[in-house]
């Protein structure tokens, strides 16, 4: 099992190490597969790929998270 060890926290999550933050990281061996996971449960992650990362975050950023998809 590879190690994830270089996570990197949003910027939307503030300063310090509080414990509400998003964290993200990749891995040498599958560098398209991205590691979510929230600082309160560092042991749980769920893993994506950069397309429906960016279209999740397009929709977040639009406002348009609970709109049907067309």
């Amino acid at each position: 099992m590879t190690t994830l060890d270089n996570w990197q926290k949003s910027s939307f999550s503030g300063f310090g190490d509080g414990n509400d933050c998003l964290e993200l990281a990749t891995t040498t061996c599958t560098p398209t597969t991205i590691h979510l996971r929230e600082s309160e449960e560092p042991t749980a992650h769920l893993t994506t790929t950069p397309t429906p990362l960016s279209h999740l975050l397009h929709h977040i950023k639009t406002g348009r998270l609970g709109t049907p998809l067309v």
